[in-house]
């Protein structure tokens, strides 16, 4: 169940960003974070009501609001980095994230073994090599390597917060809503500051509505995915699901490849290809 619902998580949350790095091409990062997320709290809101999931409330939801002010700055980050590109090195660095959780479970007592400690060595060469050439690039590509490392910690951040924050499945429903609502608070005040800035919050022909059912798929793809993490969490140990679940890049790598025609230097494509396989020592280990 556990690896189940973990390589489900995988699959949705790299369909998710391959659609918001498309989508942050065209129209900027928050206002795609904004309008998705709150897509996905008003279907949310709907299933909270009709399954009376008001009933779960109580102080586990704090861990759910803590997400919902994380997350918004993750996605920003990880959207403009996904639009700087390349995709196929952006989204695999981001599995570095999976250190959040795994500390978080060392924390509480666990510890790792030969392997999971060799998975971490693995994954921090990845990520100095993937890095590397982008550092001797242009500024725009120190950039992205950079906002992909602070999305990284975001999203591993997040992923211990929801996992505490439910117990049941109403309740998850309920974590998941508030959480959203916390999203497009924290992003709606952003938006609104950058527009008193004079930042441009929408594309040069106004509002993208053609671009709304992508909208719609990003935020109800990330929602069911922090859906099926936790689901994921609570079947089997924190650390393989979250190690798991941050697989999502090689979905993401795919796409890019197989839809935009990305091409990788070699070093490039050793280094995310590194940062996976560290990964995937950690899940064994």
């Amino acid at each position: 169940m556990t690896a189940l619902f973990a390589l489900a998580t995988s699959l949705l949350w790299g369909l998710a960003d391959f659609g918001g790095g498309l989508l942050t091409r065209r129209t900027p990062a928050l206002t795609v974070v904004v309008v998705s997320q709150a897509i996905a709290a008003a279907v949310l809101g709907v299933i909270v009501v009709f399954t009376g999931a008001w009933s779960e409330a109580g102080d586990q939801l704090w861990f759910a609001a803590a997400a919902g002010v994380v997350g918004p700055i993750a996605l920003i980050c990880f959207y403009k980095a996904l639009a700087l590109g390349p995709m196929g090195v952006v989204s695999p660095l981001g599995t570095v994230g999976v250190a959040v959780p795994v500390g978080v479970g060392l924390f509480l007592g666990e510890r790792p073994g030969l392997m999971q400690v060799a998975g971490i060595a693995v994954a921090v060469l990845g990520v100095v090599l993937a890095g590397g050439p982008q550092l001797r690039g242009a500024p725009v590509q120190r950039q992205a390597i950079l906002l992909t490392l602070i999305a990284a910690f975001g999203f591993g951040t997040v992923f211990a917060l929801i996992a505490e924050a439910s117990t049941t499945t109403t309740g998850l429903f309920l974590a998941l809503f508030v959480q959203r609502v916390v999203n497009v608070g924290a992003g709606g005040l952003a938006l609104y500051a950058s527009s008193r800035r004079g930042v441009a919050t929408l594309p040069e022909g106004g509002f993208p509505w053609r671009s709304l059912p992508a909208l719609g798929f990003v935020g109800l793809a990330d929602v069911a995915a922090n859906g099926t993490y936790v689901v994921a969490a609570h079947h089997g140990p924190v650390t393989v699901a979250a190690v798991l679940a941050s697989l999502y890049p090689v979905v993401t790598a795919l796409a890019a490849r197989g839809i935009l025609r990305e091409r990788l230097r070699a070093v490039q494509a050793a280094g995310a290809g590194l940062a996976l396989v560290g990964t995937l020592l950690l899940a064994t280990g």
